[in-house]
């Protein structure tokens, strides 16, 4: 018994400086980085929460830190999703983009060409606004019918299609009533007869802009006549006062 305790007495100098060193790893050496792998579930766990912010962090820092992972592919398509359902849609534009331009050959391509068509759309202000994103949506779904005819989301686009057709539009003929109200009828004239030639394939609008158009021509005809009075009127003037 005693010579058990004066064995003890020996080593517990050794167990204070081992536990000592433990103490120091725990607060002073930094903590082992997350995997991969682990970044990737904590940001699909924050996908399902419909915590985006913090999705979008997850995402980033994989692509950032882990380039060559297994998840980093899988990431970059989640890091645009992620953009997209939190409202920043043209960060999921370039997002889907760069996927694209990536990975050209990857089976998810049908799916980013029609985000890349549908996040444009959704970043539509207003129709006084250029449309240029709109018709870029529009583009983008066109590839992917033509691409991809036989994919499930070649048949969605054409809603996205008919919806970007009647925006750009409605935008020409924003401009066009802007010519009307100036009583600039030339410009007016020729933004109507666009429409007319142009969105045969947006009924809405064709009644409307055919008869805009024929009235915007009398008026322009009229102001030219009107310019041609006053012209040969200061021409007859200026002879009268040569006299």
């Amino acid at each position: 018994m005693r010579r058990t305790l004066l064995r003890f007495l020996a080593i517990l100098p050794l167990l204070s400086v081992l536990s000592g060193c433990g103490i120091i790893d725990y607060f002073y050496l930094p903590p082992p980085e997350d995997t991969a792998q682990e970044i990737f579930e904590a940001g699909n766990d924050a996908m399902r929460d419909k915590n985006y912010a913090q999705a979008k962090e997850y995402f980033n820092t994989l692509k950032d830190k882990y380039p060559f992972s297994p998840y980093a592919i899988e990431s970059e398509l989640s890091l645009a999703d992620a953009y997209f359902l939190d409202g920043d849609y043209l960060l999921a534009v370039d997002s889907y983009k760069e996927f694209e331009s990536l990975h050209p050959r990857h089976k998810a391509i049908p799916y980013v060409l029609f985000q890349i068509g549908n996040a444009n759309l959704e970043s539509f202000v207003s129709i006084d606004r250029p449309q240029d994103n709109v018709a870029e949506g529009y583009e983008y779904l066109t590839r992917l019918k033509e691409s991809y005819p036989g994919s499930e989301y070649a048949e969605k686009a054409t809603e996205l299609m008919q919806r970007a057709r009647k925006l750009m539009a409605a935008h020409e003929v924003y401009v066009a009533d802007f010519y009307w109200r100036r009583e600039s009828y030339g410009s007016a004239y020729e933004r109507y007869k666009y429409v007319m030639q142009n969105f045969k394939d947006v009924p809405d609008y064709q009644e409307y802009v055919k008869e805009r158009a024929r009235l915007s021509y009398l008026k322009k005809t009229e102001q030219e006549a009107e310019i041609l009075r006053e012209q040969d009127q200061g021409s007859w003037k200026d002879y009268f006062d040569w006299l």
